[in-house]
């Protein structure tokens, strides 16, 4: 771990490792609604949400995201909680920041995707999006937040507004796309192409999350990496996806419905696989190092350790050796249960 830093001073030193998935992880955990996925939790039990921050930090996380994550004016709406809006955005960044001192980590304002953007409207729709951002980035910066991440964005022009309500309080900006086509924004600019001019308009930090998996999202990054001079990110989600089904909205077993939101188990790539993707990705030039939806603090843990660091939680990193199941003779005997096994049907 830095010393508390600010983010493009850590990023100079080295990679930054982040971790996200809390919609995800709290919604399996019974206090977050799939469906509207709106973090009400930050109001009604704030305590879940600090120790699930506290449990990324442990797994070494260097930035803690205040959980405004679909905490916007649109989504509130859906749930009729319009009117807890500017509460919720403070306070989330609050526990974010109770849980950082802990550990020297940054607190990281969080903007996403709100749906109302329509790049075949920009003109109107652009007005209402930049209400919506500009509200919920004063909020974060009057808080005291170290920077903003603004993702899961589809559109380059929905980032382009977030990037301008973030630099309204001159804050370093890291913005992120969601590659839920193959090679192009729903505006049209090919991925690369969106990062930089991002870039060239002072995002400090460009890239993706969601959507993807490491394997389908690996291929990108590197053509981002190719055309973008200044600092990159990825936060893929922890799911195999493939060339055929190259995002998790598309993930589905023969016979069964679509995996996504909350039938992806099947699909969850391991700890191992997760870290394999960390070392990886920093050695293609990946600064900004991170995971998504679906993101559990083993994974985190095991990025952290494909990076080099030893976070707190590695006290408790598997010890096999010291499992009955892999000891010494074991096999012989798992090798003859199975013999008796097939013998007897």
């Amino acid at each position: 771990m830095y010393g508390k830093t600010g983010i493009l001073e850590r990023l100079q030193k080295g990679t930054v490792l982040g971790a996200e998935g809390y919609v995800f992880e709290l919604e399996r955990r019974g206090y977050l609604q799939a469906g509207p996925f709106v973090p009400e939790v930050v109001l009604e039990n704030p305590e879940v949400v600090k120790a699930l921050h506290k449990e990324f930090l442990n797994a070494g996380a260097e930035v803690m995201l205040a959980l405004t994550y679909y905490g916007h004016r649109e989504k509130m709406k859906v749930v009729g909680r319009e009117d807890d809006l500017e509460t919720l955005n403070r306070v989330a960044v609050r526990l974010a920041q109770e849980v950082a001192a802990d550990g020297d980590a940054l607190v990281a304002g969080n903007l996403s995707n709100a749906g109302v953007y329509d790049h075949n409207n920009p003109e109107e729709s652009s007005k209402r999006l930049r209400a919506i951002y500009d509200e919920q980035v004063q909020w974060a910066y009057e808080e005291g937040i170290d920077f903003v991440i603004a993702e899961t964005l589809s559109s380059l022009g929905e980032a382009l507004i977030a990037l301008e309500s973030i630099k309204k309080f001159d804050l370093p900006a890291m913005i992120t796309f969601i590659p839920f086509s193959p090679r192009k924004t729903m505006d049209g600019y090919t991925y690369e192409e969106a990062c930089k001019i991002l870039a060239d308009n002072g995002a400090e930090i460009v890239g993706l999350n969601c959507g993807r998996g490491p394997d389908t999202m690996m291929p990108l990054l590197e053509r981002i990496r190719d055309k973008v001079d200044g600092y990159i990110a990825a936060q893929p989600v922890p799911y195999r996806t493939t060339n055929e089904q190259h995002s998790f909205h598309f993930l589905q077993e023969p016979g069964h419905s679509m995996g996504f939101p909350i039938a992806l188990d099947p699909f969850t790539h391991t700890r191992h696989e997760m870290a394999d993707f960390a070392a990886q990705a920093k050695d293609s030039g990946v600064n900004y190092i991170g995971i998504c939806c679906g993101a559990g603090p083993h994974h985190v843990r095991a990025m952290a350790e494909a990076l080099g660091r030893t976070p707190p939680a590695s006290r408790y990193s598997p010890a096999m050796d010291k499992h009955p199941m892999f000891q010494e003779g074991v096999q012989e005997r798992i090798q003859a249960l199975r013999a008796r096994w097939a013998a007897e049907e």
